[in-house]
């Protein structure tokens, strides 16, 4: 597997591991021990780069996390996160306070097994809490050597510029797809020009849409948070085809899978950024990781922007109320 080096000199694999739709999210979650089976054998085939957060689940992701990656601790870069206030088992709003992140990180570390965490991230900006209080919290975290690198999930521009002035900052983690680009115009890429700041793309597949495993025709089961967002009503998985048949269409000059051709996408725009596409299915691992090694021309990527530039994708990536916490 191919490496990049995010911000700060952190070296990860080209494509990392999402791991929380192994436990949380989706409604063919698996079970631990089939969880732990996969997240190793996509370190047997070169992936060092594995992301949970406390909420994913709540806590049960990190601990199959911490349980897979026991034995190679020390080959690869756990990421995880804090920033919900979570009560009785679920999240009641957001909690950002500098005692209630280093609390946070005190449990992850006992349930990710480990005895510091390489990269830890605000999942999302409390607007309760300064940013630069937020920053400074990991900072303690990190002289104290439970942390190793600071990130910011989905964050506003100026928020993530205010907040690396205090602690400089690793990685974003934004959602950034061919079907949502809000990072080539919020300024965030911009930042991560500037600063030296790592891009961690999640959803680079769209929640799977991209794959071309789902249409309009495609029954969302009940417990799969994808019932819930715009983008995946029958009509506007009807719209967005086109986009599926675009990278269909330039997989089958490449010899590649339209999820593939979706993450080289990704992999061609900046070399500091590292998509963590999740899946629960062992070939579909081994799918994405194959992206890796799919080189795009300058000719196909002018190509793919002309093409896509060209298709209106219809509805929001979330409803209302997830939207008013992203971007601040």
């Amino acid at each position: 597997m191919k490496t990049r080096t995010l911000g700060q000199g952190l070296t990860v694999s080209a494509i990392g591991y999402g791991c929380m739709g192994l436990s949380f999210g989706y409604a063919n979650t698996v079970s631990k021990d089939d969880g732990v089976a996969l997240i190793r054998a996509a370190v047997e085939r070169g992936v060092t780069f594995f992301d949970t957060a406390e909420i994913y689940g709540p806590y049960v992701n990190e601990e199959v996390v911490g349980e897979a990656l026991e034995p190679f601790r020390d080959d690869v870069v756990i990421a995880t996160k804090f920033g919900f206030d979570i009560v009785d088992g679920k999240s009641v709003g957001m909690n950002s306070r500098p005692e209630q992140i280093k609390a946070v990180a005190d449990a992850s570390l006992k349930r990710l097994r480990t005895d510091r965490i390489d990269l830890f991230y605000q999942h999302r900006v409390d607007p309760n809490v300064p940013i630069e209080d937020v920053a400074g919290a990991v900072k303690d975290l990190i002289a104290a050597g439970k942390v190793k690198h600071f990130g910011l999930s989905e964050p506003g521009a100026a928020t993530a510029r205010r907040a690396h002035a205090v602690q400089p900052i690793t990685a974003l983690q934004n959602e950034y797809s061919l079907w949502t680009r809000g990072v080539e115009t919020n300024g965030i890429l911009e930042a991560c020009d500037e600063l030296g700041i790592g891009l961690v793309p999640y959803s680079p597949l769209g929640k799977g849409f991209l794959t071309g495993a789902m249409g309009k025709d495609t029954a969302i089961p009940k417990g799969d948070f994808r019932a819930s967002l715009p983008r995946f009503t029958p009509e506007a998985m009807a719209a967005n085809q086109a986009l599926v048949d675009l990278l269909r269409s330039i997989g089958a000059e490449k010899g590649a899978t339209p999820a593939q051709i979706a993450l080289a996408w990704l992999l061609a725009r900046r070399p500091f950024i590292v998509p963590i596409p999740g899946t629960t299915k062992l070939h579909r691992l081994e799918e994405n990781l194959g992206a890796a090694d799919v080189a795009l021309t300058e000719d196909d990527l002018a190509g793919i922007e002309r093409a896509a530039r060209a298709i209106a994708i219809e509805g929001e990536r979330y409803p209302e109320h997830l939207m008013a916490t992203v971007g601040r």
